[in-house]
């Protein structure tokens, strides 16, 4: 486990600066524990994978991507592979009125990259410099920007508010090989097969398969992350052949699990 990138003190002080941004990269993986605090957050990555959970659901964040979570709302971290290296960007809750409201995952422009870079070398100080200041603002426009043209085919596996259909998903979640269908599923749930897939679909975006195949897919880069062997992958989350497993990722990703893999270490 580890502790948040900045202690909550820091994050609380009335005399912080609107805007901090930091940058990190350590050896192993970094796991932090379920935490809130008064600030907005922005997650991303230099190179490899991150996951952030939070009420909504879970979010895989490749170097292309980032996860806001608003103000005081729990959520929780974990890197993928040999060593992490991304960084975050904490938003005064007065500043985030124009930001989303709720969590969600959104696509890193070069610019708002570029002002991350250079928000980050910033030293500790109680007010940012009127040119640090325009560029902070900057920053909070480009995150605004990049949120509001979010599409839902980001890396993120939504979780339904049902208490009967959240049972479904913890436990395919947990276990995404788990082969069992939906009439299976409708029993574990106490619904019809029809009001199960009516309910999923309209909670989550996703009917109860392809929820589970993004659930697979996520859990896959999770393990490939780690540098697991693309052959056990496959056949450990209950694809019948690598070469089906192949396919899936590709039709999602646009590229074989070994590119895919070669880009997310910057390969």
């Amino acid at each position: 486990m580890s502790d948040p990138l900045l202690a909550r003190e820091r994050l609380d002080a009335v005399d912080a600066p609107f805007l901090l941004a930091l940058r990190l990269s350590a050896q192993g993986v970094r796991e932090t524990p379920e935490h809130a605090h008064a600030r907005g957050q922005l997650f991303g990555a230099h190179r490899g994978l991150l996951s952030v959970g939070t009420a909504r659901g879970v979010w895989l964040v490749p170097a292309s991507d980032a996860v806001w979570v608003p103000p005081r709302q729990p959520h929780s971290l974990r890197s993928h592979g040999p060593a992490f290296d991304g960084w975050s960007v904490y938003v005064a809750e007065a500043a985030c009125a124009a930001l989303p409201a709720e969590p969600c995952a959104l696509a890193v422009s070069p610019l708002l990259r570029a002002t991350v870079e250079r928000a980050a070398q910033w030293p500790v100080q109680v007010r940012l410099e009127p040119a640090q200041d325009r560029l902070a603002r900057v920053l909070l426009d480009e995150i605004a920007l990049a949120a509001a043209g979010a599409g839902p085919d980001r890396l993120g596996l939504p979780m339904p508010e049902d208490p009967r259909l959240l049972r479904v998903a913890r436990a395919l979640a947990d276990r995404p090989a788990d082969p069992r269908g939906l009439a299976a599923w409708a029993e574990v749930a106490h619904l019809s097969e029809r009001s199960l897939t009516r309910r999923f679909a309209a909670q989550t975006g996703y009917s109860l398969l392809q929820w589970r195949q993004r659930a697979r897919l996520l859990r896959a880069l999770e393990r490939l992350a780690a540098g697991e062997a693309v052959t056990a992958v496959a056949l450990e989350l209950g694809y019948d052949s690598v070469s089906a497993f192949a396919a899936m990722f590709r039709r999602h990703l646009g590229a074989s699990p070994s590119q895919y893999l070669r880009d997310l270490q910057g390969g």
